[in-house]
């Protein structure tokens, strides 16, 4: 499979993806998971694909009065991404495997892929990508990249094709988030706590009622965490 995989990468960097990482589905078996599970969806899952690019640094800077703005920037991330997820699908199926992608964004085309209440989606791109060695968990919940820190976007594959998977070699939760805590502060539905729990529910709310489907943003843009070396 290191043909397949290798070729996988280089064309994913090729297309404009920032990072890459693949992990077996078997994490998702883990004690520590309570989420939706990948194999649910695809009961042959050998592997899982995560792809991700960094968001423009200029659609945080304009928050909060620049939401529309930002949530157009997320929205231009996800269709780059799905581009990118077509063209690798296409290449896993001419290798003689199956692939699909599966969403990343909430809402789209008059249809909801995730979790009203709790906007959780089919499973969680950030546990597949923890588990891929992409990076850690930080206070907001979110993935904390290497390079870009929680500001990044995502999409998946899943396919049946038996790739190189990557280790998780990071403490699940980011080392630095212990001392801070401004996400947590900043958060205007007091979604966060300083226990590390989320309450979803809040975060759903304050997204529908209060900003009418617009992304809030603000505790990814308060995140000092970028270029970190642990």
């Amino acid at each position: 499979m290191k043909d397949i995989t290798k070729s996988l990468i280089d064309n994913a960097f090729a297309s404009g993806v920032d990072f890459i990482g693949i992990t077996d589905p078997s994490c998702f078996e883990k004690k520590d998971y309570t989420g939706n599970r990948p194999q649910d969806v695809m009961p042959d899952l050998k592997s899982v694909v995560i792809l991700g690019v960094a968001v423009p640094k200029g659609s945080f800077n304009t928050l909060p009065e620049g939401r529309a703005e930002y949530t157009n920037t997320l929205l231009a991330a996800t269709a780059t991404l799905r581009i990118v997820a077509y063209r690798l699908a296409r290449l896993i199926e001419s290798k003689g495997y199956m692939a699909t992608i599966s969403p990343s964004e909430g809402s789209e085309f008059g249809y909801w892929y995730a979790d009203r209440r709790t906007l959780k989606a089919n499973f969680s791109f950030k546990y597949a990508a923890y588990h891929a060695g992409l990076g850690n968990f930080g206070m907001n919940h979110l993935l904390i990249t290497e390079d870009f820190g929680p500001k990044v976007r995502m999409t998946a594959l899943l396919t049946d094709a038996p790739l190189e998977s990557g280790t998780a070699e990071l403490p699940f939760i980011n080392q630095e988030c212990k001392n801070c805590m401004k996400c947590i502060e900043i958060c205007p539905a007091k979604a966060l706590t300083s226990e590390g729990t989320i309450h979803r529910e809040r975060c759903a709310e304050y997204m529908f009622n209060e900003l009418g489907g617009l992304r809030c943003g603000l505790c990814i843009k308060i995140c000092p965490l970028e270029n970190i070396k642990q």
